[in-house]
Order: structure tokens, then sequence, then C-alpha cells
């Protein structure tokens, strides 16, 4: 797999134009689009099928958490998009087989959401968790990986202790990267691509800096050198 084919651009943008308009630019600097809850809400289900028409890898970031009817039947239509990925929030063995079941004779991988990379110790710790952010991502991943999921969406600071523990079969994405010196953002557990890679990620979900980045196609290109640098080392 080329180092492109790694990354994973968000197209977390309000319009399907503004979105044609990013992967238009970026080209085959990178290999998946990413459509999420902003975009899929405002005609990112139909450009999901234009992509995959196309032979583009679309990676539909939907993050089913609903009763086992609802998800399995939700996923079933998800596949039927041609969707490369999609994510689940996996917080229970039910939702997990419900999601499966919807995927039964597609080409469909699903990816489940540990913990948000948005989210830190004193996060959980509102919620209930009385797990450190690496415990929790830890234990959801090997729940996962026994329930039969392809792989888990983590950040880059658990990836190392995931890949230990769930072996080279099992897909590691990578949110929260930020290049040096770029803006952190709404980011609490971020890392940079190269030590991402080195830590065991598979694939990489970069968002605002491409996306906001005065020539996405340069800062694309860039950081799937950095993913070719790190495979290599």
């Amino acid at each position: 797999m080329k180092a492109s084919e790694r990354l994973i651009v968000a197209l977390d943008v309000p319009e399907p134009d503004d979105a044609r308009n990013l992967i238009s630019k970026i080209g085959d600097h990178a290999g998946v689009w990413k459509i999420g809850l902003e975009l899929l809400f405002s005609g990112g289900a139909d450009l999901a099928c234009e992509l995959a028409d196309a032979g583009q890898k679309v990676f539909v970031d939907a993050k089913l958490l609903d009763i086992p009817n609802t998800v399995e039947r939700a996923t079933e239509n998800i596949a039927a998009m041609g969707a490369t990925f999609l994510t689940v929030h996996g917080h229970d063995v039910k939702t997990m087989k419900a999601a499966m079941r919807g995927r039964e004779g597609s080409n469909l991988k699903l990816l489940s959401v540990t913990v948000l990379t948005s989210l830190d110790a004193a996060d959980l710790e509102e919620q209930g968790s009385r797990m450190s952010p690496a415990e929790l991502v830890l234990h959801r991943a090997k729940l996962r990986q026994e329930a039969g999921f392809d792989g888990v969406i983590a950040s880059g600071q658990e990836a190392a202790q995931i890949r230990e523990a769930t072996g080279s079969d099992f897909l590691i994405i990578t949110p929260g990267i930020r290049p040096s010196g770029t803006d952190v953002g709404d980011q609490a557990r971020v890392m940079t691509p190269a030590r991402a890679i080195a830590a065991g990620a598979d694939y990489l979900v970069v968002g605002r800096p491409i996306t906001q980045a005065d020539d996405p196609a340069a800062a694309a290109a860039a950081i799937a050198g950095e993913i070719e640098s790190a495979r290599s080392a």
C-alpha cells in the first residue's frame, strides 16, 4: 500500500460541493475520504455513493449507537452505499453484533470508536469511568477484536499498546493527527503523523491541517511523505 493510501482526509465541510472542491484539489495525495455527521446531513450520503461508484474509498463516520435493530438496518444501508469503512460506538457486544449482521455479504469494514481524541481523563471521570484514557481504550480494543470487528479508532498515544495486544491484522485508525507546529484545536490527545505510524497506526485521519491549508494538496503530500518515512524507518 502506498503511503498516500493510508491517509484519510476528513471532509468536515458544510456542503457536498465544498467536499468535491477539496477532493479535486487533493487528488491522489490521499486514499480515503471521510464523511462525518456534518456532511452526512447535508447531502453527504449521496456524495458517499457518488465517490464509491467512481472507485474511491469512503469512510462513513456515523458513530452508530442505538438499539440493535436500528444499528443493524443502518449498517445494512451504509454497506449498500459501497462504503469501505464505518464507525460504530461499540460500547457493548450487542451493538457490535448488530452491526456485523448488517454488513453481511458486503466488503464493509467495521471500526469501533474507543475514546474520542477530544476527551481526557477528567472528561472520562465526568462520565463515570474510573479508567484512564489508555486503560479504557485498551479494554475496548480487546473487546472489539473478540467481537469480530476489523479495527478501532484510537489516538496515537494508545496505538502501541493496542498493536501489542491485538496483533498485526487488527486495524488501528488514528485521528487527532497534528503535524509539528500546527494548531491542536479541540483535540486533547494528539500526535504527529510520523510518531503515530511508528506507534503502530495503519491509517491516519487528518482534517483541518489539510482542509484549511492554503494548499491542501501540498499539505496532504507532506503528511504522506511523513508516513512513508516512518514506515521505511
